[in-house]
């Protein structure tokens, strides 16, 4: 009778230990923030854009970047439109996933359970192994109950850095942040092809 104690109390300060944010994060109605992706790797050095993102339970999402560059989710379809050369790019969510599985982190955070294991580092960062192959080791930090950056390295070696610039969680976001907005003469082409 004793043992299943002990282990218990030499497990249960890893669970406590993790930061409240981290537990507000999987079960935020939405967020919204301006942010800030630092790409650095050997063959293109760094690279930095800016933009903003709104994300809503249900597989929603909306990135803008400076510059144009614009990717929605319905729940249903991701739509990739780019202004400088007038052409945009359906694909199935679930395909869109499978090629880009942190996408999936941010489309539905009370998956990073099933998909990671977290480990609290120190103060407000969380480290993410993943239990899955395929998946890109994170780690995360949050700030005034919110998450703040993610941190990982992506399959061709650059260092991927997503910082939120004031990040809020508003009760609900307008209707049409997530409607797919192409102006007419845009040319749609297939993926990877």
């Amino acid at each position: 009778m004793r043992l299943p104690i002990l282990i218990w109390l030499a497990v249960s300060p890893c669970f406590a230990s993790l930061p409240g944010w981290w537990t507000a994060f999987s079960q935020m109605p939405s967020l919204e923030s301006r942010f800030r992706q630092e790409s650095d790797s050997l063959v293109f050095g760094k690279l930095t854009r800016q933009g903003r993102l709104a994300l809503a339970r249900g597989g929603r999402l909306r990135v803008t970047y400076e510059g144009g560059l614009a990717v929605t989710c319905d729940g249903r379809h991701l739509v990739q439109y780019d202004p400088d050369t007038r052409t945009a790019q359906r694909v199935e969510l679930a395909r869109a996933v499978r090629d880009f599985p942190l996408l999936g982190i941010l489309l539905d955070p009370a998956r990073l359970d099933r998909l990671y294991k977290a480990e609290s580092l120190s103060g407000e960062t969380v480290k993410l192994s993943p239990r899955e192959p395929g998946l890109p080791e994170l780690t995360v930090t949050g700030r005034k109950g919110l998450l703040h950056s993610l941190v990982w390295t992506d399959p061709s070696g650059a260092r991927q850095t997503l910082e939120l610039i004031q990040p809020k969680s508003p009760a609900t976001l307008a209707p049409g942040t997530f409607k797919v907005q192409v102006p007419a003469g845009t040319r749609w082409s297939t993926p990877n092809g």
